[in-house]
């Protein structure tokens, strides 16, 4: 029973060291981290972080900072920017977006959230209401935009980080609005047409909606500043070689905007801008988020001795390992593999652009992005089951879907458990950069409950066939799992080596698609079905060699994910 359950303490263990290091990197020189709502002008209810550096008092208010992070991301991504930003002195709003993270939907709406996120931030009493500055990533920077059209003189200056003034939801920026801007626009950035209508990133300095803003008639020089900061029209471009969300978890993009504040606000504490601290709690983070699979897979060990599950188990494994059957391989498996990596890569733009176009926000399907991801899921689904002919047979257990589907509650809700008790003690989620795994809150819940029964019927379906594939192998377990893993990501990874490839080397993305709207933002999403697609492999594979069937693996896969997206994303329509 002891060695049953010591990947679930492995796991925990994790957890606990990962979590330590994530908050003591954040709470670093006595800052305090505050969960707080508060309502909005139309009575919506805002969630955020506030960060509190031990120097912010009621007698001695320090400068305020506004952070907002991008579309279909949470507060907890810009904690790299929050925590240097306290480290020095200023008390920081990390506020998450309407219609994102715990904040009420539906997302776009209230000037995204901004112009409320200002007045609360103005309203706390350890805030110097006469030095606040605004920073935003993405769509983050519209926000912070929206909060300086309503509140003018209210802010000192800004940071935009792969973001934009003007259309499409923004006021046009001039030599005098907004105050005191500088503008972090990646050599990569994946969205130059949209943001600064050049087709180039490393374009933007020709861009002359970005001249408008600077009031010059010519290329804009990167580092030069230019306006007065007295007077509020101060500019400066920084152009980093990133790309748009590598502004998330980049050194020089978040020193850039330590030095602008410093040279924008009063009464920060003054600490070089490469003196960051912020990655550890990335380290810590992800350290938590592999120990939250290590604890999944060891409850569903540790359970597997409970009586209630003694039907799942293989009595004829002795060893924990399932005995190997007649290999199957040669050119039916190099085909099987082909097909299952690539199929749902080819699949993805065209599933994406169809959920976009189609299958749009409403109060039954609420969340846009989470629609698009259930039409790919659901044309891949389709066409494994036309496929599902072709893959070995295997013989069924019979009397396990009971038994299965409390298996796999019983484990995700331990691991829910594992992500709560770490919100509570540590004020964490577990993540690594995009990758994120967030609580839900209740009408987020009700929202899972909508999506969990096509996106568990789609991996009910396609680890089926992954087993029938590949798991009747006679190889060894290091071999199989890297066979399940591969066939789940490979295409993904190839479709993101070439995408970003082409990046590097000719400044824009290939379009697959006769409209490019789609592209920049579905191959960042993207990104995320790797390391999801390749958890899910690994669960697949160790239930599996525990009780011979794809059942349990496949339930638990259903919900792990269908949770992962529900709480990532953002809510478009009222729910």
């Amino acid at each position: 029973m002891r060695s049953r359950w010591s990947l679930a303490i492995a796991g925990l263990i994790l957890i606990l060291a990962g979590g330590v290091l994530a908050y003591f990197t954040q709470t670093s020189g006595g800052i305090q981290i505050r969960d707080v709502r508060f309502a909005g002008a139309k009575g919506n209810i805002m969630s955020a972080l506030l960060y509190i550096p031990p120097n912010a008092t009621a007698q001695t208010p320090a400068p305020g900072i506004l952070a907002v992070h991008g579309y279909i991301n949470s507060r907890e991504t810009q904690d790299g920017f929050a925590i240097e930003f306290a480290r020095r002195g200023y008390v920081v709003l990390d506020l998450d977006q309407t219609g994102h993270g715990y904040s009420d939907g539906p997302a776009f709406a209230n000037g995204f959230g901004g112009p409320d996120g200002l007045a609360h931030l103005r309203s706390l009493d350890i805030v110097d209401k006469s030095n606040i500055g605004l920073e935003g990533h993405s769509m983050g920077g519209w926000t912070v935009l929206a909060a300086a059209a309503a509140m003018p003189n209210d802010y000192k200056s800004m940071v935009l980080e792969g973001s934009s003034t003007g259309k499409p939801f923004a006021a046009e920026g001039t030599a005098s609005w907004p105050r005191n801007v500088a503008l972090v626009f990646a050599q990569y950035e994946e969205f130059s047409t949209l943001m600064w209508g050049v087709d180039l990133a490393r374009d933007v300095t020709q861009s002359p909606k970005l001249w408008a803003l600077f009031g010059t008639q010519g290329a804009v020089e990167p580092g030069k500043v230019y306006g007065d900061i007295a007077q509020g029209t101060a500019r400066v471009l920084y152009t980093p070689a990133i790309t748009h969300p590598a502004e998330h978890i980049s050194h020089e993009a978040i020193g850039y905007s330590l030095d602008w504040f410093a040279k924008t606000l009063q009464g920060g504490t003054p600490r070089p801008s490469d003196d960051q601290i912020w990655f550890r709690k990335e380290i810590g983070t992800l350290v938590a988020l592999i120990g939250f699979v290590a604890l999944l897979l060891g409850v569903f060990d540790g359970l597997l001795e409970a009586p209630v599950f003694s039907h799942l188990r293989l009595p004829e494994i002795a060893d924990g390992t399932m005995p190997a059957p007649v290999a199957s391989g040669g050119r039916r498996w190099t085909i099987a593999l082909v097909l299952s990596a690539f199929i749902p890569a080819l699949t993805y733009y065209p599933a994406f652009a169809i959920g976009g176009t189609f299958v749009t926000p409403s109060a039954y399907l609420p969340q846009g992005i989470t629609n698009q991801i259930l039409v790919w899921a659901i044309l891949n689904g389709l066409i494994t089951l036309a496929l599902m002919p072709f893959a070995p047979k295997r013989a069924s257990r019979s009397g396990i879907i009971g038994p299965s589907i409390l298996i796999a509650l019983a484990t995700v809700i331990v691991g829910y458990a594992a992500l709560l008790l770490a919100d509570l003690v540590f004020k964490i989620d577990f993540r690594f950069w995009i990758v994120a795994l967030k609580l839900m809150n209740a009408k987020q819940f009700l929202i899972f409950l909508i999506y969990l029964v096509p996106f568990t019927a789609f991996f009910v379906i396609a680890l089926h066939v992954l087993h029938r594939n590949f798991s009747t192998m006679g190889t060894g377990r290091g071999a199989l799992y890297l066979t399940n893993i591969l066939a789940l990501t490979l295409g993904f990874i190839v479709l993101e080596v070439l995408q970003y490839g082409t990046l590097w080397l000719t400044g824009k993305l290939f379009n697959p698609l006769p409209d490019p709207g789609f592209v920049p933002l579905s191959t960042i999403v993207a990104i995320q079905f790797v390391p999801l697609l390749a958890i899910c492999a690994i669960v697949a594979t160790f239930t599996w060699r525990r009780t011979g069937s794809s059942l349990p693996g496949a339930l638990i896969c259903g919900l792990f994910v269908t949770w992962y997206i529900v709480a990532g994303t953002a809510t478009q329509a009222a729910f």
